[in-house]
């Protein structure tokens, strides 16, 4: 058994237990394996363990390792995920070539990313990046703004709002980790009042996940626990 496999089994398991203690089964919860840095090879041996779902913060990057893993293992059917932050000059290609987007922000980005999703694929899956927490570093929409701007998204041809995604300040205790993640399942509770129709919250890492899948996670990121310390340098 390969390290990483050992290392998407332990993982696996860390999300069934958190799922068990918060009482919800195990398959609402989608481990999304977060890749950046490491290479196709690395893809390829989560892949043949079982993972399906990748997460790429570098777009150049993941261009590279999509079009690679495709050469090296056709049908695996893979579902590649864009995390990072979005400039305006990058939305063409994220269209081109991943299934959901996590980090939208704003209406420009999402305009720009229905303008260009190619004729024949189906509709780009798009999460909310809500700053919950009040952080002036990092992005997000902020709660407020939220219904007004999830409405004109839901509203855009070639995109599906499926959820709201968030990335609270580390916080040291399970409790205290909890709140922000309370603050987003009830967000996305009040938007699905105003007849959208959100079922995902994309929230959790390896630091946190337990927290949030208890306050209703239904996509968990984890990076370097599967994959092993990653080499910026590189």
């Amino acid at each position: 058994m390969s390290t990483i496999t050992s290392n998407l089994q332990a993982a696996q398991q860390q999300i069934a237990d958190a799922a068990h203690t918060a009482q919800r089964p195990p398959s609402q919860i989608q481990l999304l394996a977060v890749s950046k840095t490491f290479d196709a090879h690395a893809v390829l041996d989560a892949a043949q363990a079982g993972q399906r779902a990748f997460g790429e913060n570098y777009l150049q990057e993941a261009i590279d390792k999509i079009a690679l893993t495709l050469q090296l293992a056709p049908d695996l059917g893979l579902e590649w995920h864009f995390i990072g932050p979005i400039q305006s000059n990058k939305t063409r290609q994220i269209a081109q070539h991943f299934a959901w987007v996590h980090a939208v922000d704003r209406l420009k980005i999402a305009e720009r990313l229905s303008e260009q999703r190619p004729a024949g694929f189906p509709p780009l899956n798009i999460c909310l990046q809500i700053n919950i927490s009040g952080e002036a570093s990092k992005s997000g929409a902020t709660p407020d703004q939220a219904l007004d701007l999830a409405q004109q998204i839901a509203r855009l041809p070639h995109l599906r709002l499926r959820g709201l995604m968030a990335i609270p300040e580390p916080l040291p205790t399970l409790e205290l980790q909890r709140a922000p993640y309370r603050q987003m399942k009830l967000l996305q509770d009040q938007l699905n009042e105003h007849g959208l129709q959100l079922d995902t919250l994309s929230m959790g890492m390896s630091a946190d996940l337990a927290a949030a899948i208890l306050e209703g996670s239904t996509i968990v990121r984890i990076g370097s626990a599967i994959f092993g310390n990653r080499n910026y340098a590189k």
